[in-house]
Formats: structure tokens, C-alpha cells, sequence
């Protein structure tokens, strides 16, 4: 009985390595600086929400246990913003409407590259970075055209990636930067 109580949620697990590792890509000092995004908080945000977008549209073309995986990676995401919402003093009050927000960013961005990714159409997705992504910190055409190619081709590098191992938590294959 008390077993299932202290049982390991495996699912959970992987679903941690998965965004971890999306994170280590994501804060990759090449993506910031003088030519690159900003490196701030909504800088960090806006590269963790690209790598997360990249990593679950592959997830869920996994069938129903990629689906649940990538409902977890997303889970796990959300849970690491709220406590760093909450490490950064924000009162409790705000961080459940700071997190809606940041949440309808998350889903405006995927449907944003939902179809520049499925087409390979790197000129709509550099367009997309450039209207979604950084909108309050405008970046150079170069940078999301940098951006588009980085994207484009780590969504290529996913695709070889064989689905079973990221469902058993392998890292996810990225671009180099």
C-alpha cells in the first residue's frame, strides 16, 4: 500500500533529463552577447522556450507515450519558471498570473513555428523569431536568420534521433552553436 506512495514517477524522471538538457542547450554562451539575444531574463526565457519548442513537437511524434512525455517535459518547465519566479522575490500573489502569461507565450511561439518548421521554410521562421521571439528587444535579420538556420537544423538532428531514446531520456540532439 504504501508502496505506489513513495514509488519513483519514471515518466517524471525523464521528463527532468529531457528539460535539463534543453536548458544546458538554451543558456549556450554563443546565443548571447553583443550579436546575439539578450541575456536577460526574457532572453533566457525566449531560447528555453525555442529548445522546448523543438524538443516536444518531436516528442509527440511518438504516439501517445511521446505525447505524455512532452506533457511532462512541459509540466517540469512550468514547475522550474514558477520557482524561479518565486527566487526572484516575485510575490506569491503574481507568479500565478506572471505564469499565464508566460504560458500564452510559450503557446503563441509553437504555433508561430509550427508550420515554418514543418515546411523548412527558414525565411517565415526567422520572420516568426524575429515578430514572437524578441519583439521587445528587436535583433538584427542576421541574428534570426541565425536563429531560423540554428532551429532548422536541430529540428533535422531530431528527426534522425531515434524516438525511442529520447522517450527513455537520452539527451536531445541540437545543432552546434
Amino acid at each position: 500500500m504504501f508502496s505506489r506512495l513513495f514509488k519513483k514517477d519514471r515518466r517524471k524522471d525523464i521528463a527532468r533529463q529531457l528539460y535539463d538538457s534543453l536548458v544546458r542547450a538554451a543558456r549556450s554562451p554563443q546565443f548571447y552577447g553583443d550579436d546575439g539575444v539578450e541575456d536577460s531574463v526574457d532572453g533566457r526565457f525566449d531560447m528555453i522556450v525555442l529548445h522546448a519548442v523543438l524538443l516536444m513537437r518531436r516528442l509527440r511524434e511518438g504516439g501517445e507515450s511521446g505525447r505524455d512525455l512532452s506533457q511532462a517535459v512541459f509540466d517540469v518547465m512550468f514547475d522550474d519558471m514558477d520557482a524561479a519566479l518565486r527566487e526572484m522575490a516575485t510575490g506569491d500573489l503574481s507568479v500565478g498570473k506572471k505564469i499565464k502569461i508566460m504560458g500564452e507565450a510559450f503557446y503563441g511561439r509553437a504555433k508561430a513555428y509550427e508550420t515554418p518548421l514543418n515546411e523548412g521554410d527558414q525565411a517565415a521562421l526567422a520572420e516568426a523569431i524575429e515578430r514572437n521571439l524578441f519583439e521587445e528587444s528587436p535583433l538584427s535579420a542576421s541574428v534570426c536568420e541565425r536563429l531560423a538556420v540554428y532551429a532548422l537544423e536541430s529540428a533535422r538532428l531530431l528527426e534522425a534521433q531515434p524516438i525511442e531514446s529520447l522517450l527513455a531520456g537520452e539527451a536531445p540532439q541540437y545543432a552546434p552553436v
